[in-house]
């Protein structure tokens, strides 16, 4: 069975240190005692679990685990990992060990509309979102100098029918250059590749108006006041070959009533979009949300993960 994580070049072993808090994620298929091996495992090499959450899918026959513990006599990762392979190989696990005070490096993609981009990098930088930005690439240059302002290279790959193959491979050697383990599509207004996606499985999270598959196209807010919509609202998921149809992660709404124009539900939007994002977001970078088929599993967050560094 595979850990995941000893791939991951942002999640390299630090010296083990006592009580460094790590967390485990597991998937496998149902049987008894999972619990229990991965509870006695973790004791038997000094671990005290802070966290749990389980999720048994009998649809589906999986089981899901995320574990948050301290390792209080200074069992490392690399310990960890090869001493639990035996456990995992029995069980069918998938499992990975990860860092908790790793930041999970990512890159965002932007077009034209920076509310989502402006919203993460204020809650990246006051320590909001366990992230570290390592690029940003836009097809416009609207944002260049907000960007190098915080200190964040910027990338402008402008991408047309013409030259769509070499602008993605030139997105994908930012991001593999960069070690960057996520993509956010913060309203990057292009379509992916069927290659790029699923090169990067899993690994691509975006964000849009809950309207679809009511609204398409040019001007959705405009469609949805025109017909008397009362709640908008937007959705985050990984992305996928089939457009805006991947793994949901996060969704939220807000109301609205005759009394707002068409102009007050985009600036509504706007503000959800941006939150919808930052919480799908900081799911996927603590390692809490699990692909269950065309689904997924979301565990709730651990406490204090989303306690911030800094106000301002």
């Amino acid at each position: 069975m595979t850990d995941a994580s000893s791939l991951s070049r942002a999640d390299a072993d630090r010296p083990a240190t006592a009580a460094a808090r790590y967390c485990l994620t597991v998937t496998c298929p149902t049987t008894r005692g999972i619990v229990a091996a991965i509870a006695v495992f973790l004791a038997e090499h000094g671990c005290n679990i802070t966290d749990s959450a389980q999720y048994d899918d009998a649809a589906t026959g999986r089981f899901f685990m995320r574990v948050s513990f301290a390792a209080e006599t200074g069992a490392g990762l690399a310990e960890l990992r090869r001493d639990f392979a035996e456990i995992a190989a029995g069980l069918e696990m998938d499992f990975a060990f990860h860092d908790e005070a790793v930041k999970m490096k990512a890159v965002i993609m932007v077009s034209r509309f920076g509310h989502c981009l402006n919203d993460l990098l204020y809650r990246v930088r006051i320590g909001a979102l366990p992230v570290e930005v390592v690029a940003v690439i836009s097809n416009h240059m609207d944002y260049q100098k907000v960007v190098v302002n915080h200190d964040i290279p910027f990338h402008c790959i402008p991408v047309t029918k013409e030259n769509k193959p070499e602008a993605e491979a030139r997105i994908m050697k930012v991001v593999e250059d960069a070690g960057a383990e996520l993509i956010v599509l913060a309203r990057y207004m292009q379509i992916l590749s069927d290659r790029m996606c699923q090169q990067m499985s899993g690994r691509i999270i975006n964000i849009h108006h809950s309207f679809l598959p009511s609204f398409k196209g040019a001007n959705p807010y405009r469609q949805a006041f025109e017909r008397g919509v009362k709640l908008i609202g937007a959705t985050s998921h990984y992305v996928t070959a089939d457009l805006d149809e991947g793994p949901i992660i996060e969704q939220d709404t807000v109301r609205v009533t005759h009394a707002q124009s068409a102009a007050d539900y985009v600036s509504l939007g706007r503000d959800v979009e941006a939150q919808v994002l930052a919480r799908a977001i900081h799911a996927h970078a603590n390692r809490r949300v699990f692909l269950n088929g065309s689904s997924t599993v979301v565990f709730p967050a651990s406490p204090g993960s989303f306690s911030s560094e800094r106000m301002g």
